[in-house]
Parts: structure tokens; sequence; C-alpha cells
């Protein structure tokens, strides 16, 4: 067997492959053997059937058979002789396939990066140091009542966030539309969940009375035929109810897992909590800045098979997130809407991968565990999560995972000029959803050390 490689890119390699005739004739001849022992055909009884009609009438298709097997052990070798690390898998094409003749064929493929790690010693990094105020804890339980509140009629005009039940009827012009008209439907005033300028002109309204109401549908609306129109509805307001907050008392509190309903242990929990989320969003902050230095001082190449195989992912999750269902087909998104995404999540791995590789970063047992009780004090039973978990090898990887990005992270913030800022609740934690960071810690973890494996295979 003949090898050669060309260097086509710095992640491209393109091989190409000479087999002796002789190999492949030999073994396309020993195949069509072994099929006229079972070719049953009209005239001839079993096993019988002349070589000649044999090949005749199975040699091209016993012939690609063969010939596919062997380019693909040809190229497994060749890839191994050469030290080549594949990302994905080849274009592998046949040049000259002819009996008599040598084999020839063609493997194109994308590599994983060298990567020569540069330091990201500059790069400035902020710190958030948040303090949870007894305040922010008074807003909390605040929120907590809001998310627990009934609704009760009330005898005055309607406001911003109560909730209104109307019976409307949708009009272009004299004539109603299809899908236009409702009865009892029960709606918040500033939920968003009615055309732009609906729910703003029922503010004031009171119970038993008949408004008009004027608005023009969004040009993107769903509905071809009232994007962009002039539409009125009538509407008839059944009833207007404010929100009942309840009180915090031992019923409320035995809601949240304070089985004595003390107030001040359940406002002692409700910090707990603010802070280890304050923290996390912290920690995040740092974390993506981090990232971000990293790729700016390691503009690496990304195989697109990887960004490709990133994007599939991206697109299941956004599926799942928009609850599209298990059947739907993820094909039907547009690759453009997850292809920066997908790419970055691809640099970032490689370059998590290399440091962890560089650093020689581990993560032993107790580390594992220690990041698991971490996580699970966000649950009612936390014994029993870090039971599952550890007797989970797959979630058990991935916290390994997280484990280790946590002390690339580390190493990469030595090599940085670290300044704390302080920050209150509120701003820590709107800075990290700015950033896009509040995000499934496990999944990324997984697939960076996926990476990290496929790598170093």
């Amino acid at each position: 067997m003949q090898v050669s490689v060309d260097t086509t890119s710095p992640i491209e390699r393109r091989i190409k492959v000479q087999v002796p005739a002789a190999e492949v004739d030999e073994a396309v001849a020993a195949r069509l053997k072994d099929a006229a022992k079972t070719v049953r055909m009209d005239g001839f009884r079993k096993g019988k059937v002349p070589m000649s009609v044999i090949r005749q009438r199975y040699g091209r298709g016993v012939r690609d058979e063969v010939v596919g097997e062997v380019m693909r052990e040809r190229y497994v070798r060749a890839i191994s002789e050469n030290a080549l690390n594949p990302a994905g898998y080849p274009q592998i094409e046949a040049d000259v396939n002819e009996e008599g003749k040598d084999l020839e064929f063609t493997a194109t493929l994308e590599i994983y990066p060298e990567v020569e790690l540069s330091s990201i010693e500059g790069a400035e990094i902020e710190r958030p140091v948040v303090e949870v105020s007894e305040t922010d804890v008074d807003e909390m339980i605040d929120t907590l009542r809001k998310q627990n509140a009934g609704w009760e009629a009330v005898e005055r005009p309607a406001e911003d966030g109560d909730q209104v039940t109307i019976d409307f009827q949708g009009f272009l012009g004299d004539e109603p539309f299809e899908g236009g008209s409702a009865e009892g439907h029960e709606l918040v005033i500033g939920s968003g969940s009615f055309i732009p300028g609906f729910e703003e002109q029922l503010i004031g309204a009171r119970a038993g009375e008949d408004k008009t109401i004027e608005v023009t549908f969004p040009e993107d609306y769903q509905a071809e035929q009232l994007a962009g129109q002039d539409a009125t509805f009538k509407v008839k307001v059944q009833a207007v109810k404010g929100q009942a907050l309840p009180e915090v008392d031992a019923e409320f509190i035995e809601k949240f897992g304070v089985e004595d309903g003390d107030l001040d242990r359940f406002r002692a929990e409700v910090k707990q909590n603010m802070i280890r989320e304050a923290n996390q969003a912290a920690d995040n902050r740092v974390k993506q800045q981090v990232l971000e230095a990293l790729k700016k001082a390691n503009d690496i190449p990304v195989p697109q098979a990887l960004v490709q195989q990133e994007t599939e992912g991206l697109k299941r999750q956004a599926a799942q997130q928009f609850g599209l269902g298990e059947d739907f087909d993820v094909s039907q998104l547009p690759d453009e809407l997850f292809a920066e995404q997908a790419k970055s999540r691809v640099q970032v791995g490689l370059l998590l991968a290399e440091v962890i590789k560089t650093h020689e970063l581990d993560a032993s047992d107790d580390e594992i565990r220690a990041k698991v009780e971490e996580l699970a004090q966000q649950y009612q039973d936390p014994q029993q999560v870090v039971e599952y978990y550890m007797a989970n090898d797959q979630m058990k990887t991935q916290v390994r995972s997280a484990v280790l990005e946590e002390k690339a992270v580390d190493v990469l913030l030595e090599q940085a000029n670290v300044k704390d800022v302080a920050m209150s609740y509120q701003e820590a934690l709107a800075a990290a959803q700015q950033q896009g960071e509040v995000a499934d810690e496990g999944e990324e973890e997984a697939e960076s050390d996926e990476q990290d494996e496929q790598k170093q295979a």
C-alpha cells in the first residue's frame, strides 16, 4: 500500500492511497466464489451456477462492496501510520476502481488543530463581590408571595397586573375574522399575551363595562391574512380581579420546606439560597470573561465537522426548550441560527482541553463528591441527589468535567488582572443574564470533557 498525505489547510489533510490490484481482485474473486455456493438461479442446481454467470450478474455489486471495505480499512491504517487525529468522518472517493488496475482513492479529512496556548496575561477581569442584604431578602419573599398569589374580585377600575375576564370579538372593517373571538377569557394586564396595545386599553375598565379596542396587528404576525391589518375588538369586561397576596404565615412558610413554619428559619434559608445564587452568578461572570480572553488570545482554526455536531446539539436543546416535542425534525431549524454559538463553544472546548492537558489537571473522587454536594444544596433532599449522582457514571463524568473546567479557569485567572467590583444581588444576576451565562452547566462541561477525550484519543 502506497500512501501520501497532503496538507491543504492547518486542519485539513488529503490522503491518497494506492492498493495493489491483485489484493483487491483476489478479494473480489473469493467473495464471488463464496456467493456462488448459495446462489439459486433458474436452470441450475444450487451451487452449480457457472462462475462466468455469477461474475456477470453479481460482479459489479460485489466489487463495490469489497472496494468500500478495503478503502475504509486502508484509511484507518493510513491515519494511524501518519499519526493523524481526525475530527469527524472523512470524505472518501475512489479515483481508479477497475479490475486489473491498482485501486486508488482519496480521503479528505479534518483533524484537530495543534494548539500552542498563548497566555491571557494582561486581560482585565472583573470579579463581582456580592452582598445579600435584608432588603434583598424582603424583595425575594415578596416575589415568592406573588408567585403564590390568588385572585379576588375588586370594585375598582382595572390596573396593570390585574386579571380581567372578558368576552371579545375582533373585526376587520365591519367583518368579524376567524379566530378573533372568545368568551370568559382570563387575561392578566401587562402579561404581553395579546396583540401590542390591546391590554393597555383595558386599564381603567370596570366589571360589566363594554370597551371598543383598536389595534394594528404586527407586520410579522403568524396569521398572514391579519399581518399589518388594523382591527377593532368589541370587548365585554365580565370581572376584574386583583392579586391576593398570601400572608407570610406558618402555612405559607411550610410550602418551602420549613416544616415548623418558623419565620426566622425561613428567612435564613431564603438568604442562603440567594447567596448561593449570587455566588454562582459571580463565578459565571468571571468564567465568561476568562473564556472570552482565552478565545481572543488563541484564535485557533475550528474543524467544521465539530461545529456541525455542536450545531445539531444546540438545535435539539432549542427544540426541547420550546417544547416542540421529541418527534420534531430539528433539520427544519436553520444552521445559521446556531453556527456562531456552535463555533464559539467548540473553540472554547478545544482550548480548555489543552489547558487541562498542559497543566495535567485531574479531579479526584473526593472533589467530585464535594461538587455534587454543592449542587445538591438547591434540592429539597440533598442526600438523595448526592447518592443518585455518585451511583451514575454518566452524571459523575459530567460533574468531573465541571470540576476540571473550574480548575482550568482558576489556572487562567492567575494570568489575568483581577479587579473586585462590589455589586448588589440584583446587579449580579442581571450582569450574568446579560452575558447569557445562566445555562445548564452540566451539559456544557460534558461537551468540553468529550472533546478532551477525543483530542487525546
